[in-house]
């Protein structure tokens, strides 16, 4: 198929991407690195119609929760409005199908652990809000305009590819995992937000997926709307949670490096806890993570980050 990957020079997009062409399918990148705004629709529908596509992943979105937090405007402007742009584009071209990247955060707190995907919504943040706001819109375009979709509600996306390629590398950087690193490479001590949530230690828990496992979870999606299944939603996680500070052990397990560990605040907008039940993703979709275990997400990051220019 041809597929337009909107955010495909960001982290998971472009690792996407590239397991897309690994399976055959031609890809068409729009990225704000190459001045394609998601919230033009004429570009996206000019786009859409200059280069034949088939289906969009949908990746473009602010992603920082903390920043949201202060921001809100550049949330819901982006992120709401440009999934608008998009989804109208795609209506009066004639594209009709779509994977959509949301996010465990449109849970907020959840009620029980683990999370299914029926469970109540009630984001703590802007961003979880945006990407909830989102989902009501694709369930709108399909039902006036026939627009199918998959919603892929990650966890916390982490891990780099194993050959040490490609990876995680915000500016800033708000993830866990590559800012310990950084601190690690940089031979100085790390900042935990919050000592005291209802957890067993009291850090907050969270499941991660390795960002491999995550491409593989978009190209089931796109082969179960090329067969079409019916719209839909879908958790992807391992299914285990890791808290901050067993996230910051196995760091320097990996790095054979000791570092003072800080604990601060909590930042506004933490839920204590999100772990995924992914048993519908595995079901439905024959979906099986192969590299989410905490060890191999760590020892991929901490290949790519040590790496030359990636920190």
């Amino acid at each position: 198929m041809k597929v337009l990957v909107t955010g495909g020079r960001g982290y998971i997009g472009s690792i996407t991407a590239k397991s897309l062409e690994g399976k055959g399918n031609t890809v068409v990148i729009y990225d704000k690195k190459d001045g394609q705004d998601i919230r033009d629709q004429e570009l996206l529908k000019k786009t859409l119609r200059d280069e034949k596509i088939e289906a969009v992943m949908h990746f473009a979105a602010y992603i920082e929760m903390g920043e949201s937090m202060k921001n809100p405007y550049k949330y819901f402007e982006n992120n709401v409005f440009g999934s608008l742009s998009l989804l109208e584009a795609m209506t009066k071209v004639g594209v009709n199908k779509v994977i959509f990247s949301s996010t465990a955060g449109v849970y907020g707190n959840p009620v029980q652990v683990p999370i299914k995907e029926d469970d109540r919504k009630l984001p703590e943040n802007p961003y979880g809000e945006s990407k909830l706001m989102t989902e009501k819109l694709l369930e709108w375009y399909d039902k006036i305009h026939d627009i199918k979709y998959i919603t892929l509600r990650y966890f916390n996306a982490a891990g780099a590819t194993l050959d040490g390629t490609m990876g995680e590398n915000h500016e800033p950087e708000s993830h866990l995992i590559p800012n310990i690193i950084k601190a690690v490479v940089e031979k100085r001590g790390f900042k935990l937000f919050g000592g005291d949530y209802p957890t067993p230690d009291g850090t907050c828990v969270r499941d991660y997926i390795h960002v491999v496992d995550l491409a593989e979870a978009h190209i089931l999606a796109l082969k179960a709307l090329k067969d079409d299944h019916k719209s839909d939603v879908f958790n992807v996680g391992a299914g285990k949670g890791y808290s901050n500070k067993e996230v910051v052990e196995m760091v320097k397990a990996v790095s054979g490096e000791d570092f003072l560990v800080e604990i601060g605040s909590r930042r506004p907008g933490d839920a204590n806890e999100l772990v995924a039940d992914s048993s519908k993703l595995q079901k439905e979709l024959s979906f099986k993570p192969r590299y989410s275990d905490l060890k191999t997400i760590v020892e991929s990051a901490y290949k790519y980050h040590t790496s030359s220019g990636h920190l």
